[in-house]
């Protein structure tokens, strides 16, 4: 395995997440106008403090919409797409989504507690002060991502493609990497203890204050004991 230090100046293939493009006004919806059925699009629509927990459907489109004070807990997507969004202190927790994608899209403040993304794809996307433990990436690729503030403590990503992901100022506590792709995925001022899957992490940039507790994470995996000096 090859972890390589920020300071090396690693070329990998993130990038800054493109912006959202809002709209030049928005609608407000409402609890009425906003049923959540198969295969329904929302455009240019304000869902303000909005109680849609629970809500279950198939190829729903959001595209230029922004979400503040919503609840969208334990609600079930396949196929959905979110485009041109902004999501604010919104309640995403356990929320289930397959084959769904995030296109130009930011979240800040967002509780994404047992959020279910699998088998999806995020793309000019920012995640920020967010709090994302126990969610769950499987099998979703990661393209120009920005990770920044957040908890994903006991996150997995197996399986993900993750070359396109910068993570900054992360908690990643136990967080599961196994069969994950990351070279060339970016780590800075991260926690990375008891991370999972520590020898999929081939090619990924470390930034080099990150790099003691990833050692002992890494040989901990390898079955390397670590003495003092003493030899104890």
């Amino acid at each position: 395995m090859v972890v390589r230090s920020s300071r090396g100046g690693a070329a990998g293939r993130w990038r800054a997440p493109v912006r959202p493009k809002p709209p030049v006004s928005l609608e407000l919806a409402t609890v009425e106008g906003a049923v959540v059925e198969d295969e329904a699009t929302f455009r240019r629509l304000g869902f303000f403090d909005l109680d849609l927990s629970g809500r279950s459907a198939d190829g729903v489109e959001f595209a230029q919409c922004r979400f503040r004070g919503t609840d969208l807990s334990g609600a079930g997507l396949e196929g959905a797409r979110f485009t041109d969004c902004l999501f604010e202190s919104t309640n995403l927790a356990n929320l289930r989504a397959e084959k769904s994608s995030l296109l130009r899209v930011r979240l800040s403040t967002v509780r994404m507690t047992g959020v279910q993304w699998i088998n999806g794809s995020v793309r000019d996307v920012t995640v920020s002060d967010c709090r994302l433990d126990l969610s769950s990436w499987r099998f979703t690729n990661f393209s120009s991502v920005a990770f920044e503030g957040c908890n994903l403590t006991r996150a997995d990503f197996q399986n993900a493609d993750l070359r396109g992901a910068r993570f900054t100022d992360c908690d990643l506590t136990g967080a599961q990497f196994s069969q994950a792709t990351l070279a060339g995925t970016r780590f800075a001022n991260c926690v990375l203890a008891g991370i999972g899957g520590v020898t999929s992490m081939a090619g990924a940039v470390v930034a080099q204050q990150d790099l003691a507790a990833l050692s002992y994470t890494l040989a901990g995996a390898l079955g390397i004991r670590i003495e003092d000096a003493d030899g104890e």
